[in-house]
């Protein structure tokens, strides 16, 4: 893949902003919450080189909230308007994120979608998350229709056994394609936003 072959797809970026956010196990002793503006305004930079009509982003902790055409300068609005607080509805998430996909793709006017999860803990309902990313999955046509990165925030162990399940079993369990990638912020060190996008759709 190339920078062209990124200009083909359409973006969201999925940030959790759940209560344990607020805790300082991120380089530099910085806050999840603070790390994680960060990394999301780059990737939003780079988005916006690929996507000309802005970025959709998703905040979400135990319902979501959608923002859509959004453009560099407004992700900082985002996060004054957001702080952490409450559960961890991923599975809630990813469905309103893959339920609009589907429905662009049936009035036959649908990219296919990188969505970049940001998380930094277990889900609500593990279950329900690899329910809903398998039945997703199923829907497909091709595995590149609809990619999932998860970039882990600090530093819980659990979280990390779950996401990596995500990223290795799910076939095992019966989804026709592997649409989950996933790093934590070790692996992402060195990476450039293309490389982590192009990864979501490869890896």
């Amino acid at each position: 893949m190339n920078n062209d072959d990124l200009k083909k797809y359409d973006y969201v970026v999925m940030i959790d902003k759940s209560g344990s956010m607020s805790e300082t196990d991120c380089p530099g002793g910085r806050s999840r919450w603070s790390w994680v503006q960060e990394q999301a305004m780059n990737i939003a930079r780079k988005c916006a080189e690929f996507d000309d009509d802005g970025i959709d982003v998703v905040v979400f902790s135990g319902s979501a909230k959608e923002y859509h055409g959004v453009t560099p300068d407004k992700v900082a609005q985002i996060f004054k308007e957001n702080g952490p607080s409450g559960s961890t509805d991923t599975a809630g998430a990813i469905k309103l994120v893959a339920d609009a996909y589907f429905a662009r793709r049936s009035s036959g006017k649908a990219k296919p979608v990188i969505v970049v999860c940001f998380t930094d803990g277990e889900p609500d309902s593990k279950p329900l998350v690899v329910s809903t990313i398998i039945s997703i999955a199923n829907r497909l046509d091709r595995d590149e229709e609809f990619s999932i990165s998860f970039l882990q925030v600090g530093r819980n162990a659990g979280a990390r056994t779950f996401l990596k399940s995500l990223d290795d079993d799910l076939q095992k369990q019966g989804a026709k394609f592997d649409i989950v990638d996933t790093k934590d912020d070790s692996e992402m060190d060195g990476l450039t936003v293309e490389e982590i996008l192009m990864e979501a759709i490869t890896d």
